[in-house]
C-alpha cells in the first residue's frame, strides 16, 4: 500500500480518517503489512500482502476470486499482445489517457486488473477495488505502478472518501451484487463536482432471462468453483467444436448463442483459435458460476444516477452503457 492512498481512504463504519501502523515496508516505501485504525471509533482494518482489507476473506464473490486467480493474465493487454482490453475501456467511458492525466480514478470491481493496467499507463492516480480474492490477481498484474493502489471492500461499506475521485468506472460487475441498484447509488457519491462516472451493466429486456444461461445457473451458481471449472473444462473439447460451427450459421448463429451458454467468440478475429478456447473456458465459468447475476433496465440505472446528481447518456456499445457528469446537466441520448 502506497501511503497516498491514505488521502482518499476512510473508515466504513463511521466515514472519518484512518491511521497507518506499518509492520513490514518494502525497500521502496509500499507497506506490505500492518493495519489501518479510525482515529474517530478505533476500528481497525488489516494490511495484508500490500492491500488493505475492509472485509472477510470469504464473501458471495469469491467465484471472483477462483476465476480472476486462476486466470489473471488472460485478458490484460500486456499478456495477450492485443489491445482488446484498451479498446473496450476507452470505448465504454469515453476518457482518452490524456484527459485522466494528473486524475484520480476508481475502478468499482477491478477483477485482476484488466482496466487497471489500461488506466495506469499515465499520470492518473488509480484506486482498484474488489470485494474478493482478485485484489490478489490486480495486485500481480499492476506490480512495481506507484500510481496504483488496491483495495478490498464492499460497495456496500466503501472505504472511499465522498467527493475524492474526478472518475469512477464500473465495468461489468453491477449485475452480480445483492442490490445491484443499491450499489450503482453508491457510485456518485465519490465523485468531485464535475467528476465523471461510467457503467456497463448487463441489460434486462422482455427475453433476457430465456437466455440459455439463466436455466443452468439454477444449478451451477451453486456448486463449488473447482467443480465447475472441471465440468466445463471436461466438456469444452465437445461444446467448442460445436459452437464453432452453429454459432458461425447465418441468421441462425445468433440463436444459438442465446441458447447456448458456452463462451465461444467466434467473430472475434484478434485472438487466435487457442485463445479464444481459454478465452471459452474463462467466461462459461464466469456466466455459469457467480452467486448473483441481475440485469437492469435502463430506466431504473437512469434513475440511480439521478439521485446521485448524474444525468446520464448511453454509449452504442454492447451492454447498458451509461456515462455521465457529476453537477452537469447532460442531454439525455438514447442509442
Amino acid at each position: 500500500m502506497w501511503k497516498n492512498l491514505l488521502s482518499v481512504l476512510a473508515c466504513p463504519e463511521c466515514h472519518c480518517e484512518l491511521e497507518c501502523h506499518t509492520k513490514n515496508v518494502g525497500t521502496d516505501g509500499d507497506v506490505l503489512s500492518g493495519s489501518l485504525k479510525c482515529i474517530a471509533c478505533s476500528h481497525e482494518f488489516p494490511i495484508i500482502g500490500g492491500i488493505p482489507r475492509f472485509i472477510p476473506a470469504n464473501n458471495y464473490a469469491e467465484s471472483f476470486g477462483y476465476q480472476w486467480n486462476r486466470f489473471r493474465a488472460l485478458q490484460i493487454d500486456a499478456e495477450n499482445r492485443t489491445r482488446l482490453s484498451e479498446d473496450r475501456f476507452l470505448s465504454e467511458t469515453g476518457w482518452t489517457l490524456d484527459s485522466m492525466a494528473g486524475k484520480w480514478l476508481v475502478d468499482i470491481g477491478c477483477g485482476a486488473g484488466r482496466f487497471l493496467e489500461v488506466a495506469s499507463r499515465g499520470s492518473a492516480e488509480v484506486v482498484g477495488l474488489d470485494l474478493s480474492s482478485a485484489v490478489d490477481a490486480a495486485r500481480r498484474t499492476v506490480s512495481g505502478r506507484r500510481n496504483v493502489h488496491i483495495v478490498q471492500a464492499s460497495m456496500y461499506a466503501l472505504p472511499l472518501r465522498p467527493g475524492s475521485f474526478d472518475c469512477c468506472y464500473c465495468i461489468g460487475v453491477l449485475q452480480h451484487t445483492p442490490d445491484p441498484l443499491r450499489a450503482l447509488r453508491s457510485l456518485p457519491q465519490l465523485l468531485k463536482p464535475s467528476g465523471q462516472i461510467a457503467v456497463t451493466i448487463y441489460e434486462r429486456r422482455k427475453w433476457t432471462l430465456c437466455n440459455g444461461k439463466y436455466l443452468i445457473r439454477r444449478i451451477t451458481r451453486h456448486l463449488p468453483e473447482r467443480v465447475l471449472l472441471t465440468l466445463i473444462t471436461v466438456g469444452m473439447p465437445i461444446a467448442f467444436p460445436i459452437t464453432e460451427l452453429l454459432f458461425r450459421l447465418p441468421g441462425l448463429g445468433r440463436l444459438f448463442k442465446f441458447m447456448i451458454p458456452i463462451a465461444n467468440y467466434v467473430d472475434n478475429p484478434r485472438l487466435t483459435l487457442r485463445e479464444r478456447y481459454r478465452w471459452a473456458l474463462m467466461d462459461t465459468f464466469d456466466m455459469l458460476a457467480p452467486y448473483y447475476d441481475q440485469p437492469m433496465i435502463q430506466s431504473e440505472a437512469e434513475t440511480a444516477l439521478t439521485d446521485g446528481g448524474i444525468v446520464a447518456r448511453r454509449l452504442s456499445n454492447p451492454g447498458l452503457n451509461l456515462v455521465g457528469e457529476k453537477g452537469t446537466a447532460i442531454e439525455l441520448v438514447r442509442a
